[in-house]
């Protein structure tokens, strides 16, 4: 069973959000992400600066099982991107959690509510 930590948010594209704080969002790929892909071998982020659309695909996670786009789960502007994720792709692979891909700056309006508790994502995945 996946680890699923309680003071994140989740999206239902395997992704995690953690408020960082002074309205910027870290967001992750999940463990069950992680076990589903198999060994994560590269990433492809996106640059500081872009302004996305909630549910964009904003880059690409590729494993050794498929490659899968990763979305970005608020509207908003990039404001950093991992490179130290992106140069080691397989620290996700020990610490998905632990290793954030990007930070986003929501739009002022962007609703959060779609954003899923522990408990909905746990039940999402068949937890």
């Amino acid at each position: 069973m996946s680890n699923i930590p309680t003071d994140l948010r989740y999206t239902l594209f395997h992704q995690w959000v953690r408020d960082e704080g002074d309205g910027v969002f870290a967001v992750g790929l999940t463990d069950y992400a992680r076990q589903a892909l198999g060994d994560i071998e590269f990433l492809e982020l996106p640059d500081a600066g872009k302004t996305v659309s909630r549910k964009e695909a904003v880059g690409t996670v590729e494993s050794v099982k498929a490659a899968n786009d990763i979305y970005a789960p608020l509207a908003g502007e990039i404001t950093e991107t991992n490179a130290e994720a992106v140069a080691t792709p397989q620290s996700v692979n020990t610490d998905p959690y632990g290793v954030w891909l990007f930070k986003l700056a929501p739009s002022l309006d962007e609703p959060m509510d779609d954003l899923l508790t522990a408990e909905q994502y746990q039940a999402a995945v068949g937890g």
